[in-house]
């Protein structure tokens, strides 16, 4: 970091970047203090939180782009790099480094690129990158033709205007990322009692912790927009009922000011996928769903006795590819299962793309 020379105002190098559906700041980690509360107040008042506009920094005013990547070179032998997600809210001061973000980590490859962390391959540059936040490992591909990085292509994911290149991500061990377990209850398929009522439910982390229900259970089709969703205050509440009577059987404890698990309400698909979800994430619909969430329904759907056992249109092969609707498109995952029906590994297709780079100001006090 370096002292602005005509304010009171430090300058931090960044760069802003979508990563899938996702935007935020990425800083090498050697750019950021050291000090764990030194640095969260720092991205704080980068992105301008807590502020619901969050008008005095980075943000968007939305929780998919309140959003923070840092970045390192790993020293875990047969890694590349470290990646640090931060999930931070318009509207408090908490910096939560707990969950995986896949929406983000498409972006990490190319900013340690740009920033000239690794080499640029010919062809193709592709990276194992580990994750510090639940310490998941993958393989992320890139297009590098003439050893040049290259943003622009023909992938097109729901949620993103226009095309770009694709980035591809190959998970190599997501379940129980937060949890103790893919399934942490034991079970495929719970009873919960929440005010007096009994709302099946399956709880299960392959990647992102998640509370999958039928949204008939709840009283609506599932296929409403996710504004609508977002603004029944029942509905909301009831979900979060929800979230905190499963927290304990979850082994996540009180999630009350976590953000997870997430909440996913399931029904047919409409439009030749394999399920169709509203995710919230978790007081907030998602536009679309997260990499991550996308990766544990699918697996859901594979999964014997689960939720979307009856619900879900799997094929029956080893290698499937699983299309994941969602309010703004679909999602397509591709699992591998093995003889017992475990799955075995996940992979999916992302893009990113730099927006700006330079230098965040913020308060030189901080």
């Amino acid at each position: 970091m370096s002292q602005h020379p005509v304010s009171d105002q430090r300058a931090v190098p960044c760069m802003l970047m979508r990563g899938g559906t996702s935007r935020g700041p990425f800083f090498l980690e050697s750019d950021l203090p050291v000090d764990t509360a030194a640095r969260d107040r720092l991205l704080l008042a980068a992105m301008g939180s807590p502020d619901p506009r969050q008008i005095d920094g980075l943000g968007g005013a939305h929780p998919l782009t309140s959003k923070v990547g840092i970045v390192r070179r790993s020293t875990t032998p047969g890694v590349d790099l470290d990646f640090l997600f931060a999930q931070l809210q318009p509207n408090n001061d908490t910096v939560d480094v707990t969950p995986n973000c896949g929406n983000m980590l498409a972006a990490v490859l190319p900013f340690a690129l740009e920033r000239g962390l690794l080499p640029v391959a010919q062809g193709v540059t592709t990276a194992r990158i580990l994750t510090l936040n639940t310490g998941m490992q993958c393989d992320v591909t890139v297009q590098t033709p003439g050893g040049q990085l290259q943003y622009s292509g023909d992938a097109r994911i729901d949620g993103v205007p226009g095309t770009a290149a694709p980035i591809s991500i190959n998970f190599l061990d997501t379940a129980g990322s937060v949890c103790p377990s893919l399934l942490p209850s034991g079970r495929a398929l719970d009873s919960i009692a929440v005010a007096d009522t009994q709302i099946e439910a399956t709880l299960i982390d392959n990647g992102m912790p998640m509370v999958l229900v039928r949204a008939a259970d709840f009283g609506i089709t599932g296929y409403e927009p996710a504004a609508e969703l977002t603004a029944n205050d029942a509905l909301r509440a009831r979900l979060e009922a929800l979230r905190l009577a499963v927290g304990p059987l979850m082994g996540l404890g009180d999630v009350a000011a976590k953000n997870y698990p997430k909440m996913c309400l399931i029904s047919a698909p409409r439009d030749g996928g394999a399920l169709n979800t509203r995710c919230f994430i978790p007081h907030v619909c998602h536009d679309s769903i997260g990499v991550l969430a996308a990766v544990t329904v699918a697996t859901a759907c594979v999964l014997p006795g689960a939720i979307a056992e009856g619900i879900a249109v799997a094929p029956d092969c080893d290698v499937k590819t699983l299309s994941i609707e969602h309010p703004t498109g679909e999602f397509s995952v591709e699992l591998e299962t093995d003889q017992s029906g475990q799955v075995t590994r996940a992979a999916l297709l992302r893009t990113a793309r730099p927006i700006m780079r330079g230098e965040v100001l913020v308060p030189a006090h901080l």
